[in-house]
């Protein structure tokens, strides 16, 4: 069934090739994404009940477990809300002249077949073939970053081009690497294959896994925005429609660290200990926050600004993969599905945000809640959710992360950590909440929301990261423990 995901991706492409009009494609656009989340939910429910499914047919080429079905079910639902926004911001767009009504097209084969790059990478037990596929989402989402056609968005594609292809090249320096170790273990039919990788990790050869991870850490690194392997993320997220900004912050940079988290698991079975890629990811973490809380405090463009704290989410993640814990796991997971749901929302409200100003300019910006009564409240909402304030989800992962670390006597990592978020916090609220004033030379701007289906979309997003921040639903807290314990080896 997970073949039908990609299968549906490729007949809307094909559709949108022969289709003229405007409303068409937007039909054919929902009905593509919608069409996938049903598929998800089944193969979610497999999953749950089988633990994993390797389908038979193409030599059991696609595979699916705990851990792949989180990162794939955070594609297609955030790719089903993009998909919603783009109607009205993309005919905005064309409407005021920014974009050509010929682009519609383009904007929407492309977007797809980004959507089709990433579901690829999550489908696939070859870890060979998963480069490819991440790699992929590189070409594929570079015409998006550039779609505007102007001097700004073309620099950062071709930044993002260059900056990720080397990236990625270095990743398959380390897949290479994980190859070369299996070589005399593994048969020519399981090479690569991520399972048998696993479950035969004790007999690989250390030195060159050791080696294997470097590459991996700073090829896949790269595409998921550590530092200081990050410079392409700002230029990039901020330059992309807002609805790519959300796909691209909200479900690219995970496939990455899916990538990373695979091999982490591999590693640490073969030494028996985390400590090699802990000292690594741990390190590359606070070094992505301190990143991100130096840069946030100096924005002076409100995407940019949500692309580096992006740049700190990531940082997040890999310090708690690097400790290592059930707990640190767990919230790692956690927070991957929580960073991803909050920061789409954030870039879907700039949207409607960018639409009402046309300016990122947060100097040029006030009287939100004036101007937008329901997405400037989302949006503000949304800062403290991102910033990890209670009742919002993002502070239970945070949380667990945080307990994890002093809980593995880790005190100097945890104080670094919570100090860092405290400055970001800082720098989110004096650099933005200013735009919440009302000023009155912006009186001349007509109130209200012109995108409602993209502002239902921002709501119930808001929605969901608030309830889950005061209960996780049972049905996800056993996936993710699923997941946890596929990653640890329990």
């Amino acid at each position: 069934m997970g073949f039908f995901l990609m299968v549906v991706t490729i007949i809307a492409i094909l559709l949108f090739i022969i289709s003229k009009k405007s409303k068409i494609q937007h039909i054919i656009s929902l009905s593509a994404t919608g069409l996938q989340i049903l598929i998800a939910l089944a193969l979610t429910r497999e999953v749950m009940l089988r633990g994993s499914v390797n389908y038979s047919f193409l030599g059991g080429f696609f595979y699916l477990d705990s851990l792949s079905i989180i990162v794939l079910d955070i594609v297609l639902l955030i790719g089903f809300m993009a998909s919603i926004f783009s109607i009205g911001y993309i005919e905005t767009e064309i409407r005021h002249g920014v974009i050509d009504s010929n682009k519609l097209r383009l904007y929407y084969i492309l977007m797809h077949s980004f959507l089709f790059t990433m579901v690829f990478a999550l489908t696939v037990k070859n870890m060979g073939i998963m480069w490819i596929a991440i790699e992929a989402t590189t070409l594929a989402s570079a015409f998006l970053v550039g779609f505007y056609n102007n001097k700004h968005s073309l620099e950062a594609a071709w930044k993002y081009v260059i900056i990720c292809s080397v990236g990625i090249a270095i990743a398959m320096l380390g897949i290479t690497f994980l190859h070369l170790s299996s070589i005399g273990v593994l048969e020519n039919a399981q090479f690569l294959d991520w399972v048998a990788l696993y479950n035969n990790a004790e007999s690989l050869k250390s030195p060159i896994v050791k080696l294997a991870f470097i590459f991996v850490l700073v090829g896949f690194g790269t595409k998921a925005g550590l530092a200081p392997m990050h410079t392409w993320l700002p230029d990039a997220h901020s330059q992309a429609p807002s609805p790519i900004s959300a796909l691209l912050s909200g479900v690219l940079l995970n496939s990455a660290m899916y990538g990373i988290i695979r091999t982490v698991a591999i590693v640490n079975r073969n030494l028996g200990s985390s400590i090699y890629t802990g000292r690594l990811l741990i390190v590359l973490g606070l070094l992505s926050m301190l990143t991100a809380a130096i840069f946030i405090l100096t924005q002076k463009d409100y995407k940019r600004l949500l692309a580096y704290s992006s740049i700190e989410h990531m940082g997040i993640i890999a310090i708690a993969v690097g400790i290592f814990t059930p707990l640190s796991i767990f919230g790692a997971l956690l927070h991957i599905i929580n960073h991803s749901l909050t920061k789409s929302m954030l870039f879907l409200a700039t949207g409607n945000i960018l639409q009402k100003y046309n300016t990122k300019q947060i100097s040029k910006i006030k009287g939100i809640f004036k101007l937008l009564p329901v997405s400037g409240m989302v949006f503000f909402l949304g800062l403290f959710a991102i910033a990890g304030m209670p009742p919002f989800s993002i502070f239970a992962s945070e949380f667990s992360i945080i307990v994890s670390i002093f809980s593995a006597k880790k005190f100097l990592v945890g104080g670094a950590f919570v100090i860092l978020i405290a400055i970001i916090f800082a720098g989110i609220a004096v650099s933005l909440f200013k735009m919440f004033y009302v000023n009155n030379q912006q009186e001349n701007l007509q109130r209200g929301e012109t995108n409602i289906a993209g502002t239902a979309v921002i709501v119930v997003l808001l929605g969901i990261i608030t309830i889950t921040g005061l209960d996780i639903p049972n049905g996800l807290n056993d996936l993710i423990t699923q997941a946890q314990s596929i990653i640890i080896g329990a």
